[in-house]
């Protein structure tokens, strides 16, 4: 990997403790990305211990077979996390599984390889896929889409207030000829945009919106959130790591709202009340977010946040 594209891992050592890894345990990194956490994970287990790690990127996959055929304790699977349900279902993992680890977003390299077509700082193609081989590029999807829905996913996925400005200007620009690159589309997007905000590009909500549209990353979190409590053993931690808000309220409301129980469902005086509307989850610790060394060191940590949880039930 050239220097220009490496990753640094966030919250490395904090998320890895937050798992609270057990030397024999199996546990799950749902997006290996570059494999920063997974390998310090791997450090800390035992001869019995296993890891298995998710990734819709075949960038990452490769990444992660190397690492497969240097550790036997590791696989990697190309898929997303949504779908982890299945996979530990097919491996008779349900139930036991001593941690999750999801760190969420898109990774350094994805963001500066203009290949990918992520990046508004980059011209490249306009795909934003992160597996290439499925689903509609995002210029596929910019040529077809209507108006009133490019604005929904630049004001819902990437809370962009112009949204319908910025939709508006793409549709008549795209009357004209299709756009293919992400330069092409970033310009357009900057020059609808009327109040620029100090230290961020014009176009980077509507990019972000986009991004995560065609890469169904919110509804994947909320699938995969589910099957990674299914998943997990009681005592098994579950360690997400959000770098948005949108992603962060998701991952907060279902901690609390299983950290909680159901409980309000049932009728007050109940003098009982019944298992299946008891807590799942225990909330550990606080927030946590990059020290200040880390800062320095790789500012694509400044929006991280953590947030653990532990299952109970």
């Amino acid at each position: 990997m050239t220097d220009s594209l490496r990753h640094i891992t966030v919250l490395l050592d904090e998320a890895v403790a937050g798992l609270a890894v057990r030397a024999d345990g199996c546990y799950l990194d749902g997006t290996f990305g570059r494999g920063g956490h997974s390998r310090l994970i791997l450090e800390k287990l035992g001869p019995d211990g296993h890891l298995l790690g998710f990734d819709k990127d075949p960038l990452a996959i490769a990444t992660g077979n190397a690492l497969a055929a240097e550790d036997g304790r590791f696989v990697v699977v190309q898929r997303s996390f949504a779908e982890l349900g299945e996979e530990v279902a097919v491996r008779r993992l349900a139930g036991k599984v001593a941690g999750v680890l999801l760190d969420l977003g898109v990774s350094s390299p994805q963001l500066d390889d203009a290949a990918r077509g992520f990046s508004f700082l980059h011209d490249g193609p306009l795909d934003m896929r992160m597996d290439p081989a499925r689903g509609v590029s995002a210029a596929q999807w910019i040529a077809s889409a209507a108006e009133d829905e490019i604005a929904r996913v630049f004001k819902e996925y990437g809370e962009e207030r112009f949204a319908k400005r910025m939709a508006r200007a793409v549709v008549q620009r795209r009357a004209e000829r299709p756009f293919e690159r992400t330069a092409d589309l970033a310009q357009v997007l900057t020059d609808a945009n009327p109040a620029w905000e100090k230290g961020k590009h014009p176009a980077t909500r509507a990019f972000q919106g986009l991004r995560i549209h065609i890469n169904n990353e919110l509804g994947d979190l909320e699938q995969g959130l589910d099957a990674a409590l299914e998943a997990l053993e009681v005592g098994g931690r579950l360690v997400v790591i959000s770098f948005h808000s949108l992603e962060d309220r998701i991952v907060k409301q279902f901690m609390r709202r299983h950290a909680k129980g159901e409980q309000d469902k049932l009728p007050r005086d109940l003098p009982i009340i019944p298992k299946a509307f008891e807590p799942r989850l225990k909330l550990v610790g606080k927030p946590q977010y990059a020290s200040d060394a880390e800062l320095k060191a790789n500012p694509r940590s400044r929006s991280a946040v953590m947030r653990v949880a532990e299952k109970v039930r």
